[in-house]
């Protein structure tokens, strides 16, 4: 089950909506529902406050207004460790010569008055 600061991605109608970060999960009065707010990452920022059973939460689908909505936990990729290529072509980076540095004249923006 997702938990308070998890990122979610919505899916609604089976299409990618928006992504959301869990601010806060607490119980609804009604026995077995959670209220779960969420802050819609999105420009500007909108927070709001969906009452969903656990196993929605979990990333069941459930309909709202109608619409198919699945939230969908987002787990970032596992970090991989750097390839021998990549060691290898930073170490010949470091041994080319640098080139030659341009020795173009400096104009001064406030001697020009």
């Amino acid at each position: 089950m997702s938990k308070e600061g998890d990122l979610v991605l919505v899916h609604v109608e089976d299409s990618p909506a928006f992504f959301a970060r869990i601010e806060c999960i607490s119980p609804d009065v009604k026995l077995d529902w959670y209220q779960v707010t969420l802050l819609v990452l999105q420009v500007p920022l909108v927070e709001v406050t969906w009452i969903l059973k656990e196993e929605y939460i979990k990333g069941t689908s459930f309909t709202m207004g109608g619409k198919r909505v699945v939230m969908e936990q987002v787990v970032s990729p596992p970090k991989e460790p750097p390839s021998d290529e990549g060691r290898e072509s930073r170490r010949d980076a470091k041994k080319k010569p640098t080139p030659e540095k341009d020795t173009g004249k400096v104009i001064s923006l406030f001697e020009r008055k």
